[in-house]
């Protein structure tokens, strides 16, 4: 067992959090926006120690939730791949981010509560 501290230990988790989107193969389908669900998981570049309580330090959730609905209102793409993949990039170049996680749910299958796809990205750190 190592005595290195774990990098990625400290987070913050935004569950199913409700967007629109206009994805999905058929044309018929990217019509018009649909419904689906986004969990990001955030590592942020500082540590709760290193907050010192002050919000100006940290990643706030709030304006992720804001920024992740607007990207993916003015985003249309066949593949919630390709949208989880460049939602994951956008919020990675846009808040003080280590790594993301970004969990998109679609539910279009009519035999299955959703359907998913996860992406994991890191940012490149000096």
């Amino acid at each position: 067992m190592s005595n290195e501290p774990d990098l990625f230990s400290d987070r913050i988790h935004i569950e199913q959090l409700e967007i629109s989107a206009r994805v999905g193969v058929p044309e018929k389908e990217r019509a018009a926006p649909q419904r689906l669900t986004a969990s990001i998981t955030l590592w942020p570049q500082r540590q709760a120690e290193e907050l010192h309580d002050h919000i100006a330090k940290t990643v706030n959730y709030s304006e992720v939730c804001e920024e992740t609905k607007k990207f993916v209102r003015d985003h249309t793409v066949r593949l919630i791949e390709t949208l989880a993949g460049e939602l994951a990039t956008h919020l990675l170049q846009r808040f003080a981010l280590a790594k993301i996680a970004v969990e998109l749910r679609k539910f279009v299958v009519p035999d299955a509560k959703y359907v998913s796809v996860t992406v994991t990205r890191s940012a490149a750190l000096d």
